[in-house]
């Protein structure tokens, strides 16, 4: 399927001529191996790629007997593989390399020998059993890899010309028209089947959102054996987190309450089960500001948080757990706003998914005075411009699921902080408009913000 990093692969590959490595990192299942091998097949004249999770022990153990002497290194691997490679023509993808952190130190050898091109596919890259007793070679780049964005979505499904004309209406701050219930509906679409490569080809393929729940039930039981395997003394932690996700953004405020896990628990205690759900990208992390002014970051608050699921498809598949499947029934409901649930929690999962996917760091804004009601608000959203000023930085963003809402918290937000805000933007289910000051949107023009 057509991904939108291939391109930053190519440009990766003009731009640095072997000067480094490039790792692409993500959750399971979406298509790391898979762009790589494309990548590889498209653009050099030969290449090998090593799975490190079938890799035999000597193919692994090479990368700390030949280290030291790179021609034989090379040597082994082109025999072992039945491949000859040219120098500066051919490509060394490392799958899996967190299976063999050897293999990921030895970058710093490969690189500077300047042979071949090398690439890196991984997840759960930065957990220490991955990372120990090795050092990170500094000749390593990095990359997110993401599940499919709605754009990538939509070519998956044969229509290259929506988003183009999404963009151009968002530019140019006119309503979609006749075309907004189109859009809509393929982004229900989007939002029920996720944006996992193997649960869109079976629904490009069957229109089955049976066999696509069986998919991604696939996709989560390797997530909670991911878990169970590498989570060591956070394991009950960390279940526990994974497990509770559907239930908590299912509130009305979706902030983590810890109490939920243990009585008087503690951010401490789980604040390390957190980093393992967001470094194996299962969740995104979105954390509170205590200010939404020049610098979201300066005033993060990292003992308050919202913990969204990675990819809403899943989320759906992990919430609707009866009998262990998704009854083509919700399915039916969900795809026509026909189910009696607050969808709130769905469309805000995909927003901050559609968010993450563009490379934005998640914030929201809450305040809960108990004596000032001007002062009690809550965010859900909080964009930063690229480049800040002194004025007018942060873009405060509501997500709203239904046709009747209030605007209570973002209407406080742009008189106490006015100075600091620009473009207040509800994303909601109906067309472009400006109304008071608030600029509102539909919501799959999410990624655009």
């Amino acid at each position: 399927m057509k991904r939108k990093i291939y391109d930053k692969l190519v440009q990766w590959k003009h731009e640095q001529d072997g000067a480094t490595a490039l790792l692409i990192e993500g959750a399971r299942r979406i298509g790391k191996s898979y762009i790589a091998e494309e990548f590889a097949r498209n653009e050099y004249d030969s290449y090998i790629m090593i799975d490190f999770s079938k890799a035999p022990a000597r193919v692994k153990s090479w990368f700390d007997e030949y280290l030291e002497d790179v021609d034989t290194l090379l040597q082994n691997i082109q025999l072992h593989y039945k491949k000859t490679l040219t120098p500066r023509k051919s490509l060394i993808i490392f799958d899996e390399v967190q299976k063999c952190p050897r293999a990921r130190e030895a970058i710093k050898t490969l690189v500077a020998d300047h042979r071949f091109d090398y690439l890196e596919t991984g997840s759960l890259i930065s957990i220490k059993k991955n990372v120990e007793n090795i050092v990170i070679p500094s000749e390593e780049e990095g990359i997110d890899m993401y599940p499919m964005d709605f754009e990538e979505f939509l070519w998956a499904m044969g229509n290259e010309v929506l988003m183009p004309y999404i963009q151009k209406q968002f530019e140019q701050q006119k309503p979609m028209g006749d075309f907004h219930r189109d859009a809509m509906h393929y982004f229900r679409q989007y939002m029920i089947v996720g944006g996992m490569p193997q649960a869109v080809a079976e629904y490009v393929q069957s229109k089955d959102f049976n066999k696509v729940d069986a998919v991604k039930r696939r996709i989560l039981r390797l997530y909670q054996n991911d878990i169970k395997k590498y989570a060591g003394s956070a394991l009950a932690r960390v279940e526990a987190i994974y497990d509770a996700i559907p239930g908590q953004l299912q509130k009305h405020e979706k902030k983590f309450t810890l109490s939920a896990l243990k009585d008087k628990a503690r951010m401490r205690e789980y604040d390390s089960a957190f980093f393992w759900l967001d470094d194996a990208r299962i969740v995104n992390i979105c954390y509170n500001t205590t200010a939404p002014n020049i610098g979201l970051q300066l005033n993060e608050d990292r003992t308050t948080l919202k913990c969204y699921f990675c990819d809403t498809g899943l989320l759906i598949s992990l919430a609707f757990n009866a009998r262990g499947i998704v009854s083509n029934e919700i399915y039916q409901k969900l795809m026509f706003e026909k189910l009696e649930i607050n969808e709130g929690m769905l469309v805000e999962n995909v927003v901050a998914q559609m968010l993450k996917a563009t490379d934005k760091k998640l914030f929201f804004y809450s305040n809960y005075d108990k004596e000032e009601a001007e002062n009690r608000m809550e965010i859900d959203f909080l964009l930063q411009k690229e480049k800040v000023t002194s004025r007018h930085n942060i873009r405060p963003v509501e997500v709203k699921s239904g046709k009747n809402y209030t605007l209570s918290s973002l209407t406080k937000c742009m008189k106490k902080f006015g100075d600091y805000i620009t473009t207040p933007t509800v994303l909601h289910a109906a067309d472009y408009k400006v109304v008071d000051g608030i600029t509102y949107l539909p919501i799959y023009m999410a990624p655009l913000l």
